[in-house]
């Protein structure tokens, strides 16, 4: 595997890091308050940012959302590319594609999805069409002009929020996220037809999120389900990448220019341990992030590396933003310093990822499933041959 940046996947990163460093500084964070950077998302569309991501694929996704982990900025790109832009363009009808994807690309149609990241589904119904239930948390869903809802029985479907209830939640970072609500409002299903999946690239196209064989027999719905939740696992992790690197660095400066007994903290034994240990842990989560994007952008299965590399987001993601408030002693106290930011930006993505051992038990009984249908076929294979 290359995790080598392709000249477009680099000049997208290269771009998106000028914009997000230009336009998402300290003062015009804390100008913004918990509400979206307008101007900035206004930028990236017409940098044409978001459009982009259909040819860098998700490691360039990944790669972008790394810079704006960085700089903690209140745009939603993420879930606008994973529940928008990425999940049509792999999944939708031609009709989808033709309508959605142009409004998406240029920044006027806003994406999000009312699917847990940690795996799982809520207990939204379908009958005839219509949409029946309550997603409690929902991120960016203030900024959507659409969502992707997962039904109980694993199906998507596109529902206008316009056509939704929608009451305000406050989260630990500033998401503008909602609590969506569903009374029998209509939506269409993700590949349109009556067939989960039936539509658009369904069960091919990308390596299923649960592993090369597994879908097939679990029907077309429940594949495009598990791609889009592995897309998103994996593009979450890339953000806290970002994050992560955003307060080590923070950390890093302030240890080197703060001085104690005439001396740089950064010169002290302790010090520097801690911010290795958080160096080692961001890189963790960078690498497997990267690797479940390479593989999804090969059609390789990928399920079971999403699953790591959100472990590793959520464990060691948390680590991290505490080594970066405690490094900066006192100051790391304060809600108003910079480094703050990605505390809370860190422990909502841990939140939202859902906590280490969650994930590690869904990974545990993932593989297992694997194996166990693994040994299926090289039991059918045998008596075949046996047979023949």
């Amino acid at each position: 595997m290359d995790f080598t940046p392709t000249p477009e996947q680099a000049a997208a990163r290269d771009l998106a890091a000028r914009i997000f460093g230009d336009l998402s500084a300290p003062d015009r964070l804390a100008a913004a308050g918990t509400g979206t950077d307008a101007e900035l998302w206004k930028a990236l569309c017409a940098a044409g940012l978001p459009g982009a991501v259909e040819e860098v694929g998700l490691l360039g996704l990944v790669l972008l959302l790394e810079e704006q982990g960085r700089t903690t900025a209140q745009v939603p790109f993420a879930v606008s590319c994973v529940y928008g832009l990425l999940a049509v363009a792999a999944h939708g009808s031609a009709d989808q594609r033709a309508r959605l994807l142009p409004g998406l690309r240029d920044g006027t149609e806003v994406a999000t999805g009312a699917l847990p990241a940690r795996g799982g589904v809520g207990r939204v119904r379908v009958e005839d069409g219509r949409l029946t239930g309550a997603v409690p948390l929902v991120p960016w869903l203030r900024d959507a002009t659409f969502v992707l809802v997962a039904a109980a029985d694993r199906s998507l479907w596109l529902v206008r929020t316009a056509d939704a209830g929608c009451e305000p939640v406050e989260l630990t970072a500033p998401w503008r996220a909602g609590r969506l609500v569903l009374e029998g409002v209509r939506g269409e299903r993700l590949g349109g037809g009556e067939d989960a999946g039936s539509g658009g690239s369904g069960s091919g196209g990308v390596g299923s999120g649960r592993g090369e064989g597994a879908g097939s027999a679990r029907g077309p719905a429940a594949v495009v389900y598990d791609d889009v939740l592995a897309t998103a696992r994996t593009a979450f992790a890339g953000l806290q990448a970002g994050v992560c690197a955003g307060s080590l660095a923070r950390a890093v400066a302030y240890t080197n220019e703060r001085e104690q007994f005439g001396r740089p903290l950064a010169a002290k034994q302790a010090v520097q341990l801690r911010a290795a240990e958080a160096y080692m842990d961001t890189e963790a989560i960078r690498v497997t992030a990267y690797e479940a994007a390479w593989r999804r952008d090969e059609a390789l299965a990928y399920g079971t590396h999403a699953l790591t590399a959100a472990w590793w987001a959520s464990e060691a993601g948390r680590r991290v933003v505490h080594a970066g408030q405690h490094l900066h002693g006192g100051v790391g106290a304060d809600v108003e310093f910079p480094v703050h930011r990605h505390f809370l930006w860190g422990r909502q993505l841990d939140a939202y990822l859902g906590c280490g051992g969650e994930v590690l038990a869904e990974l545990g009984d993932l593989i297992a499933t694997e194996g166990t249908a693994a040994e299926r076929s090289a039991t059918d294979v045998s008596a075949t041959e046996e047979s023949v």
